[in-house]
């Protein structure tokens, strides 16, 4: 396991989560920000988060304390320089992260591992402004970092295999679930997962069924946490639109990745969910409840019709070598809590019942969204399963 110093760059909420994470893990850790005032805020963000976990049993007054001096704030980067792992954390600007990351190149050591949480820019490109883009790696963590247990680590095409197996290495003994992926937009989840908004948002725009209903349709018929509407609201509008626009351009304008007016409408007249009080759903005091029909029959079309074009995804991210069949089924219930991995649940289904649901798809709109993937033919004509 590595030892040493764990440094992270940028106090936002993930750069905070990252920095307690790694203390609880029994790292020395600095937090450096240019912000002093946000350097307060993520201090008092992870004293408060390990006095609740000390409330609910999980740590001893004591040992919280340890963790608490563990942790040092500063606004220099020169206090990095005896750090083994440096993970940066701040705005997915490339111009901005190539600065940082050049300076932080000049105070390291030469054993120190660097690393970017980006969930949106390529690993290979970060790491190009560095002199040894050998030791420059991704470790994606999901929001809050504290509490959600994947962690995608996405090695750039000039990272070296001592870098990934060590970082793979260090964050499972972090006690989180490690994914290794290609450095391919979105990686795993955020690339799997677009269809859960994308065909949603297509259904309501095609007027089928309204945002309650989906909504309604995933939850209770689909068994989703929540439906897409309600995690978009709970995400921010601005933020779930602007992951879909990246990954459709960064895919070459794929259009099963294609963006939704709706959302973009919604984003512009700053209705982003739950942090304005308002998104696809009203969340002001006295707004009332919007009804779902609950038609089983309309429901079922709507749950099995994501359903199969997310299981199309996944097959994709299999067949173009993203990621092993169990890495994106870990991936999507580590990541984003489904119900089942989907190609698991691909296999309990019918691998030739995903497929007639794609053709059928492919045959009314005449749409590449809806191709159904090469790797699922190839599934169904041997009479294979995605899963062994």
């Amino acid at each position: 396991m590595m030892k040493g110093q764990i440094g992270v760059v940028g106090a936002g909420t993930m750069g905070a989560g990252i920095a307690q994470v790694a203390a609880q893990a029994g790292h020395k850790v600095v937090l450096t920000d240019t912000n002093p005032e946000q350097l307060q805020r993520a201090e008092q963000q992870i004293i408060k988060s390990l006095d609740k976990l000390v409330e609910k049993g999980k740590f001893s007054s004591e040992k919280a304390e340890t963790i608490k001096s563990s942790l040092t704030y500063s606004t220099l980067l020169s206090d990095h320089s005896a750090a083994s792992l440096v993970i940066e954390a701040i705005i997915e600007k490339l111009e901005i992260k190539h600065q940082l990351f050049q300076q932080l190149e000049q105070t390291i050591g030469s054993n120190c591992i660097l690393a970017s949480n980006t969930s949106s820019l390529s690993i290979a490109s970060i790491g190009a402004c560095l002199q040894n883009p050998s030791r420059f790696l991704g470790i994606h963590f999901f929001n809050p970092a504290t509490l959600m247990p994947l962690v995608e680590v996405i090695p750039g095409v000039a990272t070296s295999v001592e870098t990934t197996n060590a970082i793979e290495t260090l964050i499972t003994n972090w006690n989180k679930t490690v994914v290794v992926c290609k450095d391919t937009p979105g990686f795993i989840v955020n690339r799997v997962a677009r269809p859960f908004y994308g065909e949603a948002l297509r259904m309501y725009e095609e007027g089928l069924a309204d945002f309650a209903t989906i909504d309604w349709a995933m939850t209770q018929i689909g068994g989703f946490k929540m439906g897409p509407f309600t995690l978009m609201d709970y995400i921010g509008n601005d933020i779930n639109y602007t992951v879909t626009e990246t990954v459709f351009s960064a895919f070459y304008y794929d259009p099963r990745f294609k963006p939704s007016f709706t959302q973009k409408r919604h984003m512009e007249a700053g209705f982003l969910g739950r942090k304005t009080g308002r998104g696809f759903y009203d969340y002001s005091e006295n707004a009332q409840a919007s009804a779902a029909i609950e038609d089983s029959q309309l429901g079922t079309y709507i749950f099995e019709r994501i359903l199969v074009l997310l299981i199309n995804e996944a097959a994709d991210a299999v067949f173009m070598q993203v990621a092993s069949p169990q890495a994106v089924d870990l991936a999507m219930t580590k990541g984003v809590n489904y119900p089942k991995g989907l190609l698991a649940w691909a296999d309990e289904l019918g691998p030739a019942w995903v497929l007639e649901k794609l053709e059928k798809l492919f045959a009314e709109y005449g749409e590449n969204r809806y191709r159904p993937n090469p790797l699922l033919r190839r599934v169904v004509r041997e009479g294979s399963k995605f899963i062994s």
